[in-house]
Parts: structure tokens; C-alpha cells; sequence
């Protein structure tokens, strides 16, 4: 008979790792946000400029905003400012359901940090050209029609909405959830080791 205190004891644990997890990610968060700012904006703008003809538009990180100029711009007009924070804050998530989950792998943390990074990428896109489509008045409408302004505006705010939040659960549970439960996999190897000493 399953005894009801041994799932609270692993829950207590995988809560108290999480914790630190979710710690250890905001430092790693604070600490790295600049550099993968400035990478993502060389990502995004990269891929961007591949389905430009000229390829105008350069996307710089500084102050936590990506921001974003383009050759055609006039040299007085302001260069919008897209808050960078919104996009990739849900790593402090991603670490923290890694480190709650055991057996903890790092290989599997950095390919989930990777998949997100690519999802941060294609986020970026989205806003930017959701911008380019919805906000520049005239030149949006002379250069983006009723349904490509519609698309880039709804996938942007699908990810804003809810894409960001869920990005971090959906990785975690493709990478670990599959493999079982994996707050109860402490308790279960306890229980063998007990069995095997018995």
C-alpha cells in the first residue's frame, strides 16, 4: 500500500529544487541578458534580411530593448524600441521545471534551452515584422496587405499571449514528461534500493 507521506516528501523535495533551479535561472537570466540579447537580434535580423529585397532592416539590443532600424528609414526618424525582457524572461521558467524534475541531465537543459532560444528567434520575427505591417501608418499599407498584416499581427500576439508562457511547460514536458513521471522516479528508486538491500 502506497504510503501518502512519500509523495509528499518527494513533492517537498522537487519543490525545494525547483526553487533553487528557478534562483539559479534569474541569476543566469541577469547575468546573461545583454549577450543574448545582442545574439538574438543577430538571429532575427539575419533571417529577416533573407526575405528582403534589399535586405534593409538591422536590429541592434541595447538598454533591454531590441531595436530596430532599416536603411530606408529617414536619417531623423526615431527607431522603435521593442522591450527584449518579454521575450525571453520564460528561461527562468524552463530552468526551474528542469532542475524540479529528477533525474536532472544537463544535455537535456541545453537542448531545451536551445528550442526555446529558436522559439525566442521566431518570437522576435513575429514582433518585427508585426511592426513593420501595423505601425507605420501609409508605408504599412503600401507594403503589407489586409491578410499578410493580420497574419504577422496575430502570430505576434498569439506568442505574447499565451505562447510565451507556454513555450517553457511544452518543452519540459516533451524532453522529461515522457519518460514518466518525474517527481515520483526518486521515490521509486528509493524503494528499489531498499528492496535490493533487503
Amino acid at each position: 500500500m502506497r504510503q501518502p507521506f512519500a509523495f509528499s516528501r518527494d513533492a517537498r523535495r522537487a519543490v525545494l529544487r525547483g526553487l533553487v533551479g528557478f534562483a539559479l535561472g534569474l541569476a543566469i537570466w541577469l547575468g546573461f541578458s545583454t549577450p543574448y540579447e545582442r545574439l538574438l537580434a543577430r538571429a532575427a535580423e539575419t533571417i529577416l534580411r533573407t526575405g528582403e529585397s534589399p535586405a534593409v532592416t538591422r536590429l541592434g539590443a541595447r538598454n533591454g530593448e531590441i531595436i530596430v532600424d532599416r536603411s530606408d528609414f529617414p536619417p531623423a526618424a526615431p527607431r522603435p524600441g521593442l522591450p527584449a525582457a518579454d521575450i525571453h524572461f520564460d528561461f527562468v521558467v524552463l530552468a526551474a521545471l528542469f532542475a524540479a524534475a529528477r533525474p536532472f541531465r544537463p544535455a537535456r537543459f541545453l537542448l531545451g534551452t536551445a528550442v526555446l532560444f529558436a522559439l525566442h528567434v521566431a518570437a522576435l520575427v513575429c514582433q518585427v515584422e508585426s511592426l513593420y505591417a501595423t505601425r507605420l501608418g501609409p508605408w504599412s499599407e503600401a507594403h503589407y496587405g489586409v491578410v499578410a498584416r493580420n497574419v504577422w499581427a496575430s502570430a505576434f500576439h498569439v506568442w505574447q499571449i499565451a505562447g510565451r508562457f507556454a513555450a517553457p511547460f511544452g518543452i519540459w514536458a516533451a524532453l522529461v514528461m515522457w519518460e514518466g513521471n518525474p517527481f515520483e522516479r526518486e521515490g521509486a528508486a528509493r524503494k528499489r534500493g531498499r528492496r535490493d538491500r533487503s
